[in-house]
């Protein structure tokens, strides 16, 4: 059983002391300041502040805000978007250093999920990392479900990426050892505006077409109200057969009204619905004979969201205040169909409810202190959620019909937890100095019942308390105007999930909480960072130290069971630049050249795997660019490129298995590396804000694969050379 009273307490290898020393003093000197200023302002002097608020630094995030962030930290805007040839979230993140954005595959293969990893943590379902969408968690249940097999969001929709790969555990969780990525939505215009596009897709493996269309409309009215109305969709087909009848629609009303100069407030509506066809994976014989095959009709995954949200902010020149409130209502459920040893086929459905409801508060004020410049921030977050989760099956001859799905498991889990951080950010001459520490007290609950034939067997009712400090420490260098230095250490922590708390023994319900336990990660960086004179570039090394960690692996029936992987380690390198050669000389205007490169070593420290590869993650991964615009017309060329990945089976087998089994589950996974080109010509004249761009994704038809091991494991292609038209007007 896990003691939340021993475990709260204790941070292995992490210096609390000073930490709690420096936050101390943090507090001491805030409220020092704040008799200080009570006394000024009883003279009627007010005191000179020239420390920026930073308040949310996920707002109006830009490279300015990259420069000054004591962690590594990348966005990638609209307009870089744009001029490369990323047609979806997968080829956005591919443009950040440290992150794997896997191709999609098993129980995860829909054109709906989204699959990432950061460095070398696993990708499947981008279980261990804080994403979300305007600062609003993206996934189903934050505490209880984080996985992201529904990824409510569309490209078209989205105005900057932001990935902040440390330096924000205490701001943000749980789930943040592999970071935090927030999408950023397009900001309702000053003007009205609006831009319709579509982009097509046309892939020569199967000749499949897939449409992505667009829509965005808004502006200000002389009363300082904003309204903003976004569309972003998806229909047709993939490169798989049955892989097909994409359908999403995702579509935001956002309001936004100024009360006063200072006072702001934000009301946005957004629904999200999808549907697509999972391929399964093949065997190796298969794929030798068609890669593109499939002999499975009926898997499907389908979801929807709907989430509302409320913001009130306010800012002046020594506070900043916002109050953040939503509401998420999401359903999704899947059908998944397997081949038995008799011939027949088995179908097992998972249909699954859950709503979150949260209240955020998050305060910030500029002091100065003697030589000192200072910002604190103390936040709070209320979070309850709620999950219902059904698991029936049905057998059927191959030419029939499947029946009535039979109850196998059911699921009504709960979870209430409350979140609280402060930091205090010192500016001491060329020096900023960031403690900060989070609490988070989480009760989790599930009430489990199993089946036999559709009978009751029994129902079991495991729940756990964790309560946990988790400090961080940030430090930023200013050399120059345009050099920084910085280094920061934190721990992250990630709950247990209510699938992780009962599991069944056959067709018995049994609690899991003696052998399964939350997870917690000690995170170091030392980088530097350069902006200016045309050239953005970052250099980072990291180390994680995950004391614990958990893993889902499948049992001899195929059933999904998280069991202890142990503790893991992931250190590396990891670097990215931009550079815009007219700096040099005129006459390379509008040349640029981009990339990124991370070398990650993540590897099992216990077990049978002790000192082998994490499944699943590349030690080296790079993406290049280059860039040419010229009067109307603009080229981009881009190469991407990752090395071999493990897929070794699981752990308690003790055979690390590196050579490909007949079924395509297991086994390495080659490196490869794909180019892409796009050319666009921006007409003007009478054709004012019309676009036209044509490009090719994997221009030399790179054939490569990946893997799976879950429900639909076997060998999955990747994609295919493939064609694309986008066209857009802007009005």
């Amino acid at each position: 059983m896990y003691s939340s009273s021993k475990k709260s307490l204790k941070l292995q290898n992490f210096p609390l002391l000073p930490l709690s020393i420096a936050v101390g003093i943090s507090m001491v000197a805030t409220l020092a300041s704040a008799a200080e200023n009570t006394e000024i302002a009883q003279a009627d002097v007010l005191p000179t502040i020239t420390i920026e608020t930073q308040g949310n630094w996920l707002e109006n995030a830009n490279e300015k805000k990259v420069q000054k962030h004591a962690g590594a930290r990348t966005i990638i805007d609209r307009k870089r978007l744009n001029e490369s040839a990323a047609t979806s979230l997968k080829d956005a993140l591919r443009q950040v250093p440290g992150v794997q954005a896997q191709e999609n595959n098993g129980t995860g293969g829909s054109d709906v999920s989204l699959n990432i990893g950061v460095r070398g943590l696993t990708s499947r379902l981008s279980p261990r990392s804080t994403v979300l969408i305007d600062g609003i968690p993206m996934s189903f249940a934050p505490y209880g479900q984080p996985q992201l097999s529904m990824a409510p969001v569309s490209l078209g929709n989205i105005e900057s990426v932001d990935v902040v790969r440390g330096a924000g555990s205490v701001r943000f969780g749980p789930q943040n050892v592999g970071g935090i990525i927030n999408f950023a939505t397009r900001s309702i215009p000053e003007d009205f505006k609006g831009t319709v596009a579509l982009n097509s897709e046309y892939a020569t493996g199967t000749d499949q077409v897939k449409l992505s269309p667009s829509l965005f409309v808004g502006g200000t009215l002389d009363n300082g109200l904003g309204l903003a109305l976004l569309y972003s969709g998806t229909k047709g087909n993939s490169y798989r057969e049955a892989n097909n009848k994409n359908d999403i629609d995702d579509v935001m009303l956002k309001t936004a009204y100024d009360i006063t100069d200072q006072d702001k407030i934000a009301l946005n509506f957004h629904h999200y619905d999808g549907t697509g066809e999972m391929p399964e994976g093949l065997s190796a014989a298969e794929f030798e004979v068609n890669p593109y095959q499939t002999s499975h009709y009926r898997d499907f995954f389908t979801g929807r969201r709907s989430d509302v949200s409320l913001r009130y902010t306010h800012k002046d020149d020594t506070n900043n205040f916002e109050l953040l409130s939503y509401y998420i209502d999401s359903f999704r459920t899947s059908n998944l169909e397997s081949t038995l040893a008799n011939g027949n086929h088995r179908l097992d459905t998972s249909p699954r409810d859950y709503k979150v409801f949260a209240i955020e508060p998050r305060y910030s004020r500029s002091y100065s202190l003697g030589s000192t410049l200072n910002e604190v921030t103390v936040g709070y977050r209320y979070m309850d959620e709620e999950s219902t989760e059904f698991a029936g099956r049905t057998e059927y001859a191959a030419d029939a019909e499947p029946g009535q799905f039979i109850a196998r498991t059911r699921s009504a889990g709960g979870t209430k937890a409350h979140a609280a951080y402060i930091d205090n950010r010192i500016e001491l001459g060329k020096w900023n100095i960031t403690p900060g520490v989070r609490f988070e007290s989480i009760d989790t609950q599930n009430s489990f019942s199993a089946y036999k034939n559709g009978v009751l067997q029994n129902t079991v009712h495991p729940s756990i308390q964790s309560d946990e400090f988790l400090p961080s420490l940030a430090v930023l260098y200013k050399a120059t105007d345009h050099w920084n230095f910085f280094a920061n250490a934190g721990v992250s922590f990630g709950p247990q999930q209510y699938n992780q708390l009962a599991t069944t023994q056959g067709t018995t319900a049994v609690t899991t909480l003696d052998g399964l336990h939350p997870e917690k990660s000690n995170n170091y960086e030392i980088g530097t960072k350069y902006l200016g004179n045309g050239l953005s570039a970052e250099l980072t090394a990291f180390y994680l130290d995950f004391d614990k960690e958990l893993i889902l692996e499948r049992d001899a029936a195929n059933n999904g069971i998280w069991t202890d992987l142990g503790a893991t380690s992931h250190k590396g390198i990891e670097t990215g630049f931009s550079y815009d050669f007219g700096h040099l000389a005129d006459n390379l205007e509008g040349l640029k050249a981009y990339g990124n490169y991370t070398y990650t070593k993540a590897v099992a420290e216990a077990g049978n795997f002790k000192g082998k590869d994490l499944p699943f993650y590349s030690q080296n991964v790079a993406n290049f660019g280059l860039g040419y615009k010229y009067d109307a017309w603009s080229i981009n060329a881009d190469m991407y490129a990752q090395s071999k990945q493990r897929a070794p089976g699981n752990q308690d087998s003790g055979i690390y298995q590196t050579e490909e089994t007949a079924n395509g589950k297991l086994g390495d996974i080659p490196g490869y590396s794909t180019f892409a080109v796009r050319t666009g010509y921006d007409f003007g004249g009478s054709l004012q804000g019309v676009k036209v761009a044509a490009g090719i994704k994997n221009v030399f038809d790179k054939q490569y694969f990946t893997r799976s091991s879950d429900a639909t494991g076997g060998k999955y292609i990747g994609q295919p050379r493939t064609f694309f038209l986008q066209t857009s007007f802007d009005f």
